[in-house]
């Protein structure tokens, strides 16, 4: 019996009244004892009628509780079987040794009794988790939603009583799934070279072409259930739920294809952009992500679409090169920006990626030379040289003007106040820059880069110049010193390394030049830039040729055109020697793509890739982690280099099956 039964307050109270009592009969019996004689009787009368009345009490509770414990065990079993959710318990081997009438109802059969519970219920998470001694230890709880057949059953259990709790949810997952693909899409539509593809077209020209393409446009819509509003002449808006996405991404956007075939008769194909958002944000969200996913598509080089769904972002298409833009216009709205900027910083800093290259130390001392002719002190970030620099650096240290403008991370740091402007050059990933610590840091971020744009992204940047179309960033801060300042002179030296940066990435003038690269050059050459000692910077030394040999010897074609080199084991390589291998596998006959794989100094595994744009390696390379262009990406990976080989080749034939590797 429960003791706040038994040790009731009041009881105590009638105790107390008792020896209160008793007392005032002693006191009358000291005066009169008679009287006081009388008066005890009654009271020893009085407690034990109270006495008698508390243990009939405490009889008659033990015979309820009693009554009602039999009566619980009685219709127990029954109220177990009743239940509107299974329970079953199992033993040691998960073999089901009971379960209630709700289970065979579930299942539709007489019993289930003696079944494995992996049989019942396959597809069940683990039941237990593995302690640090190698012994495995019972979870408190696992919960998952199982399909058994054309039913979803939502699954709870107890592995330290072996119980588990089953409950039918097949039409909640139903109406959840219909839920999600009725949810609301947006999207918008961009032709991102209209002006390039209409170049030299007259008016009736021009219609017919844009006529043929939204003809293409609107049964792509029609036969993938999008609502299409055109909005200008370049740009529509696109309505649709997610299960038209998800035909949308099945097909993979195959209307970016069918729209640059079906202009190809053009000088400049004409090309699409699109951007996809869909999610449970609200309307004004879910535009602000399109919008966002189709800069990254723009960002990217364009002819692509990126969607984002949730945390998601995939991308689609891409398979053809950033088309040149022909007006310097947005070069020249970005350098008068930038000037301004500048001039009201009290420091500029000017850092690029890790490992720089030719291209980030040219691009660094053209922005340099625009900070000291607007008179705005100014700093190069530079963490040691390395060999894809060497010569270059040697070069600049015999320059007084130069020499002394390179400080390391921890010097910028101290140096950066909060009117302190960093540029970011040649990268816009703050991970890969030389100390993510500044980016972190500065109150203001300028982003000058030629990479197509990645997930990952400097957001916080006031100024992003990101131009895929160009061949280097050396390029691009080419063109902003033209325009930064009206009398704008480099000396030779500083001239030579902008030339170097944009030869070294475009390979001799040889990949992914347009007529603005040379135009670039025409201007760095007309400032006294030295082509033979961009000849000299970009030697090779003979052991670093034989090393490289090395490499190209253990080369392979698989797939129809795509070379892959893995390095011996044990052997480390230089990142930029393994660089030059997979440019040079990529001269060989019958190479659309090369992709060399090897060991470097600091134990990562390195994977550049080339190609000559049939293959996009950088898609290939995202996928691994990486990034870069269409023709030219890389990625670094903390495995060996066969298993790095595995991964490429997994990638390779994903892609193969998913959409062709060829264009």
């Amino acid at each position: 019996m429960p003791n706040f039964l038994l040790k009731r307050w009041y009881g105590y109270r009638t105790v107390w009244a008792f020896l209160l009592l008793l007392t005032l009969t002693a006191f009358v019996t000291a005066y009169n004892w008679p009287i006081g004689l009388l008066a005890l009787c009654l009271v020893f009368v009085v407690i034990f009628v109270m006495l008698r009345a508390e243990m009939k009490f405490r009889r008659e509770l033990a015979e309820y509780t009693t009554t009602l414990s039999y009566r619980v065990n009685s219709i127990e079993g029954e109220i177990t079987s009743r239940l509107p959710f299974g329970l079953l318990l199992y033993d040691a081997e998960r073999t089901i040794e009971w379960h209630n009438r709700q289970v065979a109802q579930l299942f539709q059969t007489d019993s289930v009794v003696g079944l494995p519970l992996v049989e019942l219920l396959p597809g069940l998470p683990p039941l237990t988790r593995d302690k640090k001694d190698g012994s495995k230890e019972p979870l408190s709880l696992v919960r998952a939603e199982i399909e058994v057949g054309t039913e979803t059953y939502d699954v709870r259990v107890y592995p330290e009583e072996r119980l588990i709790y089953l409950q039918k949810m097949t039409e909640m997952a139903e109406l959840r799934e219909r839920y999600e693909k009725e949810s609301l899409a947006l999207g918008i539509l961009l032709f991102d070279n209209l002006d390039e593809a209409f170049q030299g077209m007259d008016d009736q020209q021009r219609t017919l072409t844009i006529a043929r393409a939204t003809s293409l446009i609107n049964g792509w819509a029609r036969q993938y259930d999008v609502y299409l509003r055109r909005l200008s002449s370049e740009r529509y808006m696109m309505l649709l739920n997610q299960a038209a996405l998800e035909k949308l991404e099945n097909s993979r956007f195959v209307i970016l294809d069918e729209v640059r075939e079906a202009t190809s008769d053009l000088k400049v194909p004409m090309t699409l952009s699109i951007g996809v958002a869909c999610g449970n944000e609200k309307i004004g969200e879910l535009g602000a992500l399109a919008q966002s996913s189709l800069d990254m598509a723009l960002g990217r080089g364009g002819d692509q679409a990126a969607v984002k769904v949730g945390q998601r972002l995939s991308f689609y298409g891409g398979r053809s090169n950033a088309v040149e833009k022909r007006t310097r216009v947005r070069a020249r709205v970005i350098a008068h920006a930038l000037r301004d900027l500048m001039k009201r910083s009290d420091r500029v800093l000017i850092m690029g990626h890790q490992n720089p290259d030719m291209d980030v130390i040219g691009a660094a001392i053209g922005m340099l030379k625009a900070a000291d002719r607007l008179e705005v002190e100014a700093s190069i970030v530079l963490d040691g040289d390395n060999p894809s620099i060497s010569k270059m650096m040697e070069r600049i240290r015999a320059d007084l003007t130069l020499a002394d403008r390179f400080v390391g991370p921890e010097e910028a740091l101290a140096q950066m106040t909060e009117r302190t402007l960093l540029v970011v050059v040649d990268t816009h990933k703050q991970s890969l820059t030389i100390e993510p610590k500044l980016v972190q840091k500065a109150k203001q971020v300028v982003v000058i880069d030629h990479h197509r744009r990645s997930e990952e992204f400097i957001n916080e940047a006031v100024i992003v110049y990101l131009e895929p179309y160009a061949s280097s960033a050396s390029e691009l801060v080419t063109e902003l010193l033209q325009y930064i300042h009206d009398n704008m002179t480099l000396t030779p030296l500083e001239a030579t390394t902008l030339l170097a940066g944009i030869t070294m990435d475009t390979k001799h003038f040889t990949l992914h030049t347009g007529s603005r690269t040379f135009e670039a050059a025409g201007f760095l050459r007309r400032s006294g830039a030295d082509t033979i000692l961009v000849q000299r910077m970009l030697k090779e030394d003979l052991s670093e040729y034989i090393s490289k040999a090395d490499i190209i010897k253990n080369a392979r074609v698989v797939m129809g055109g795509v070379a892959i080199a893995v390095t011996d084991e044990g052997r480390q390589f230089p990142q930029l020697l393994i660089a030059q291998a997979a440019d040079t596998l990529l001269n060989m006959t019958d190479v659309n793509a090369s992709f060399v794989i090897g060991s470097r100094p600091d134990g990562l595994t390195a994977i550049s890739a080339r190609s000559f744009g049939k293959i996009n390696v950088q898609v290939v390379m995202e996928r691994l982690g990486g990034g870069g262009h269409l023709t030219n990406a890389a990625v670094q990976l903390d495995i060996s280099p066969r298993e790095a080989e595995k991964k490429l080749m997994a990638v390779l034939e994903d892609i193969e099956k998913e959409e062709g590797l060829f264009e």
